[in-house]
């Protein structure tokens, strides 16, 4: 196994063509990329870090950049994280509401620019995971797919693995014997069938979250896996990696077979 590539974290990227509000707390802010088209399909990117505050939606600005290149609106949303007033439930209150308001509140700001219509959820690692947990909820109607990028996809085994040093435990406050209900919430594995057609995506290499966690979920009967072989963790959102193909193939497909 190879080491990670993490380059892609700290590489330089545009800034955003504009930050939006979705809330009144200081994380409810929403990174805004425009394509050159008009009328372009809107992708809500949840970042990930592993929930925790010492990473914010920056990391993915270059991944961004890659999918206005292809086209794309991206409205990327900040939410509170574990260390700075997130864990449960806060995290999830902001993930839930941003997911909510932001079709409006895109097409509001960027008029023709969008179609508010065809709005694909995507996120990487932690943000898989919020990701897969909107997709059991009842999504807003101009949601047509989910793509998740190597997700944490089941949180009990990630505990039981201590993935980055107790991430789980601190994004719930405890384990499950301690607080139930709240795995029972949180947890993609122990949720309903996704309410919107799935395509997960995950790495064989990847050495942060292992692919094993994306076989669990992928039983689940509206769940596509996508395997890719010597793939790491940070490489399904860096644009110049041979992952990205297949990031974009999944994100233009789910729009692509919405429109048909």
């Amino acid at each position: 196994m190879q080491p990670e590539q993490r380059n892609v974290l700290t590489r330089p990227a545009s800034p955003p063509d504009a930050v939006l509000r979705y809330g009144p707390r200081d994380d409810q802010l929403v990174d805004l990329r425009l394509p050159l088209r008009t009328s372009a399909p809107l992708v809500v990117l949840l970042h990930g870090g592993f929930w925790r505050v010492a990473w914010d939606r920056t990391h993915t600005r270059p991944m961004a950049d890659g999918l206005a290149d292809a086209g794309l609106v991206v409205a990327t949303p900040e939410y509170r994280r574990t260390g700075d007033g997130g864990g449960w439930p806060a995290t999830f209150d902001d993930v839930a509401l941003a997911v909510a308001v932001l079709p409006e509140l895109v097409a509001d700001a960027v008029g023709t620019d969008v179609d508010a219509t065809t709005i694909i959820l995507t996120g990487h690692s932690a943000g898989g995971h919020l990701a897969l947990w909107c997709a059991s909820r009842q999504l807003p109607g101009a949601y047509v797919g989910v793509v998740a990028l190597a997700p944490v996809a089941d949180l009990a085994e990630a505990l039981r693995l201590d993935l980055d040093s107790g991430a789980v435990r601190e994004l719930l406050g405890g384990e499950p014997d301690q607080v139930p209900d709240r795995y029972d919430h949180a947890d993609p594995c122990r949720l309903p069938a996704p309410s919107v057609p799935v395509v997960v995506v995950h790495g064989t290499d990847d050495a942060t979250v292992p692919p094993e966690l994306s076989r669990r979920y992928a039983t689940q009967p509206a769940a596509q896996l996508r395997l890719l072989d010597g793939i790491g963790h940070f490489e399904l959102i860096d644009p110049r990696s041979a992952a990205w193909p297949v990031v974009l193939d999944a994100i233009e497909g789910l729009a692509r077979r919405a429109l048909r």
